[in-house]
């Protein structure tokens, strides 16, 4: 994975997983460790799954009692302080919910992403006033300048199509998606249009399913697929209305895996895909 595209989130990974690694090399349980460190045990569960930010000096210490080397050592502690860094989103306090931080980490530092969705144009493709009527929608108490916020976040989340190094993007979307009139005629028919423009970029792929293709395996809604460089497993990303849900074992992302490749096969081909677009936004015009 390139440096440069590693984002603290993904770094916090990486280290907890080296730090589990480590913990189990050595032979020792949880309680062992907190033992020698007076910690609550839950203090290093979360350490070791990523769901909370680690200091350095704590770090430090879990070294100590793992007796690490010296060169490992400095690695991990220079990870340590990268994990920390604040990105981007974070100028945007409550704008970007907290779990979704997690999102923006991993899809900033990802090599490819497959993406389901069943209602509505995926967020790195919508256009503006796109945007801003489904957060109206959503968001039912959300106030302007919150909407205005949120909209702000997810144009620059855009540009990860177009950076140097950017994913490959491989987005499968129900026809529901692409004939759910969001905003009004005009609205709509800029935002298919604004869909077929991306699938120009050599790194975006694109797929309608069809209704004709009737019950198929993701019937139970929209899921992500963020792969990363060998050294970094892929994760499983589903949303849903109070919260998200985050997959790292190797048969849920297997099952995933299976249900995309399921769906894409399914699906119509890429240049069918584009001309029934194209027939739908031609029809809005009338």
């Amino acid at each position: 994975m390139a440096h440069e595209t590693r984002s603290p989130t993904v770094r916090r990974r990486q280290l907890a997983s080296a730090l589990r690694e480590l913990r189990e090399e050595r032979g020792l349980s949880i309680e062992q460790v907190v033992g020698h460190l007076d910690w609550h045990p839950t203090k290093l569960s979360r350490f070791e799954t990523a769901r909370r930010a680690i200091q350095p000096s704590d770090v430090r210490a879990l070294l100590d009692v793992y007796q690490v080397d010296r060169a490992d050592r400095d690695n991990l502690l220079v990870l340590a302080r990268e994990a920390r860094q604040r990105d981007w989103w974070h100028a945007y306090g409550q704008a970007v919910p907290e779990g979704f931080k997690v999102y923006l980490g991993l899809e900033a530092a990802a090599s490819s992403l497959q993406i389901y969705e069943s209602e509505f144009i995926p967020g790195l493709v919508q256009t503006e006033d796109y945007i801003r009527e489904v957060h109206r929608a959503t968001l039912v108490d959300a106030d302007d300048q919150d909407i205005e916020q949120r909209v702000t976040v997810r144009l620059t989340r855009q540009k990860l199509l177009t950076r140097e190094n950017a994913p490959k993007l491989w987005m499968v979307v129900n026809e529901a998606v692409i004939r759910r009139v969001v905003g009004g005629p005009l609205i709509m028919r800029a935002q298919l249009e604004r869909l077929l423009e991306a699938t120009k970029l050599p790194n975006v792929t694109l797929q309608v399913l069809p209704f004709t293709a009737g019950a198929h395996p993701s019937m139970d809604g929209a899921f992500h697929v963020l792969g990363f460089e060998p050294a970094d497993p892929s994760v499983v990303y589903i949303e849903y209305h109070t919260g998200t849900l985050y997959l790292e074992k190797a048969h849920e992302i297997g099952r995933y895996l299976q249900k995309f490749d399921h769906l894409r096969a399914t699906a119509l081909s890429v240049s069918d895909s584009c001309s029934l677009i194209k027939q739908i936004a031609h029809d809005l015009r009338e």
